[in-house]
């Protein structure tokens, strides 16, 4: 398998480490250890310093198990959901179908 590094503009990647200091901070407020949250969430320590500090290059896998520890699994069903530009391009397609 071929794997290249993610690139992610600067005002992107800003978003993808604040992600990071949230779970970082999650961690903290459960008094949880990096090296309990990265056993119990199956990831080298060095795994869950990258995903605290934003990084692109860590699986999605690797962050949800890291919430799953922290009980913010449900966080997950939050990404993409409300698809608001997705709804206008369909009223838009079917305003012109009726239309």
């Amino acid at each position: 398998m071929n794997f290249r590094k993610q690139i992610l503009l600067p005002k992107f990647q800003k978003i993808l480490e604040q992600v990071g200091e949230n779970i970082k901070l999650a961690r903290k407020r459960r008094s949880l250890t990096t090296l309990q949250v990265s056993e119990r969430a199956g990831i080298d320590r060095s795994t869950l310093y990258h995903i605290e500090r934003g990084s692109s290059s860590v699986s999605l896998g690797a962050y949800f198990n890291v919430l799953r520890v922290l009980g913010l699994q449900d966080d997950f069903l939050k990404l993409a959901a409300d698809d608001e530009f997705g709804r206008k391009l369909q009223d838009l397609k079917l305003i012109g179908k009726n239309g």
